[in-house]
């Protein structure tokens, strides 16, 4: 049982390796010129403007967690989608409680006020 896992094992070892020889090569052999035009952070090709340690407004962070939130509970729909032919009519009733939950929530965020941006 042991020897059907070797293949893998050794394509693992020579992955790893791979991987470790390239950032080393890269570091031994890399040319270092640095400028102050190299050091400057780069944003979106303009320059930058103030301090790149400005605080972010709590709201940043909430619309990305809901975002993030309603986007893994839509990953959910894909295996039911795949499966709507086998599960019939109590599939469908399921994935109906499951949107209706989802809508009293995306209606308690609204309500809430979390989905404003000032």
């Amino acid at each position: 049982m042991l020897n059907s896992y070797l293949p893998v094992l050794v394509i693992l070892l020579v992955s790893a390796f791979i991987g470790l020889a390239i950032i080393v090569l890269s570091t031994v052999l890399a040319r270092r010129t640095p400028t102050r035009i190299k050091l400057m952070p780069y944003e979106c090709g303009m320059d930058p403007i103030g301090s790149a340690r400005r605080r972010f407004s709590v709201r940043f962070f909430i619309m990305g967690m809901l975002f993030i939130v309603f986007d893994i509970e839509l990953i959910f729909m894909f295996p039911w989608a795949a499966l709507y032919d086998k599960l019939m009519f109590f599939g469908f009733v399921e994935m109906l409680v499951f949107v209706l939950v989802l809508m009293v929530g995306l209606v308690y965020v609204w309500k809430k006020g979390a989905l404003e941006w000032e």
